[in-house]
């Protein structure tokens, strides 16, 4: 059993998915609907950079959805269908377009308008986030909890059993840091992000996104969404947008959501998309699980290689 895993933001690179557009006119297209969607070269920034450009919130989020769509359409066309889809955080609308719940035009303009309100939310500066490794996670929401002092420190991405970012006012998150890095066995890292996602402070975006995923047209998931913010499945069309909406300031509970897709029977985990953050995530949830992943051709043939060998049902 197979399930399809889209990665979220971080994973952009300067020259993701110039080799797909290149050699399959599927991928192509995608990048040239993304292009007339938005009204900008996205391709291009995808292409050629520049780097900085690439970096910023709104033209990262389509960006990543443009090209893990585009691997996407190709793994399709090479006839692999997977039992059930995921996301991680902005992963999440990848995992819906291939689920067949919204149109890709309507989710590429949704993803950079999710950019565009998550940056507005918290003035620069105002927020942060940082990792914490090696710490369960009732410990770290003490951590949290002692480190709040009246201001915002919250999980925000349970990555792993070994890997959880919280979130929230920067001298909390500064706090809660120093707190795990005492507490802890490993070290605490505050990381250069632009603002504080998936924590309450980020409220104002969900409000503004939520008026716009209200506007659009759901379909009932063709093939069942593990969503963040519940860890399990989602199949109808309301769940489906409820779970988009809450995800803004709600945890992304990745490890739960693994462990749901493992207890459902599936073996082999593709990584779809630029990078390869989730396979890394997949080997300290469970290292007897199979990652792949497919971000250009060669990563494609060695996938391919690897299902058509039977070693796993296509």
């Amino acid at each position: 059993m197979i399930a399809l895993l889209f990665p979220g933001q971080g994973s952009q690179a300067v020259c993701m998915g110039k080799d797909l557009a290149e050699k399959f006119p599927s991928a192509r297209h995608t990048f040239d609907e993304a292009d007339e969607a938005l009204g900008l070269k996205l391709s291009q920034l995808c292409f050629d950079g520049p780097e900085d450009q690439l970096r910023l919130t709104e033209i990262t989020q389509p960006a990543i959805l443009a090209t893990s769509v585009a691997a996407w359409r190709v793994l399709n066309e090479k006839g692999v269908k997977p039992s059930f889809v995921a996301g991680h955080s902005l992963g999440e609308y990848s995992a819906h377009v291939a689920a067949g719940t919204i149109s890709f035009a309507d989710a590429v303009r949704t993803v950079r308008s999710r950019g565009k309100y998550m940056q507005e939310a918290v003035p620069v500066g105002t927020g942060s986030m940082a990792a914490i490794l090696g710490m369960n996670f009732d410990d770290v929401v003490k951590v949290c909890a002692d480190a709040a002092q009246g201001e915002i420190c919250e999980p925000a991405n349970i990555n792993s059993p070994e890997q959880i970012v919280i979130s929230g006012h920067a001298a909390a998150v500064e706090r809660g840091a120093k707190l795990a890095d005492e507490r802890g066995p490993k070290r605490a890292k505050v990381l250069p992000v632009s603002a504080p996602f998936h924590c309450s402070l980020m409220q104002p975006a969900q409000d503004r996104l939520a008026v716009d995923l209200g506007a659009l047209k759901f379909e009932q998931p063709r093939v069942p969404v593990v969503c963040n913010v519940y860890a399990r499945a989602v199949e109808d069309a309301d769940s489906s947008r409820e779970a988009l909406v809450r995800q803004v300031t709600g945890s992304v509970k990745w490890n739960e959501s693994m462990q749901t897709l493992i207890a459902r029977g599936v073996q082999t985990f593709i990584e779809v998309g630029p990078g390869k953050v989730l396979c890394g995530l997949m080997r300290q949830i469970d290292r007897s699980k199979k990652c792949l992943n497919v971000v250009d051709d060669a990563s494609l043939i060695k996938t391919l290689e690897f299902l058509n060998a039977g070693v796993a049902p296509v």
